[in-house]
């Protein structure tokens, strides 16, 4: 997956937007910013958020006790 930033004409302002590999939108932002690269930074974070989600949880070792 991929974060771009995007300006409208009707605005002066920037949000991001997280596409996957087909170039098909997976997310966009409502808000807006004021720079390309507080808009990139945000859609990262965003970005991250949603990998770290969609991770599985690292294996569970077997419980051994010992005597």
């Amino acid at each position: 997956m991929n974060v771009f930033a995007f300006s409208t004409s009707r605005a002066s302002d920037w949000r991001w937007r997280i596409v996957d590999l087909k170039g098909e939108t997976m997310e966009e932002s409502s808000a807006s910013f004021p720079t390309i690269a507080q808009a990139i930074a945000a859609g990262a974070e965003r970005l991250q958020l949603c990998i770290d989600r969609d991770r599985p949880p690292p294996p569970q070792l077997p419980w051994r006790r010992r005597g």
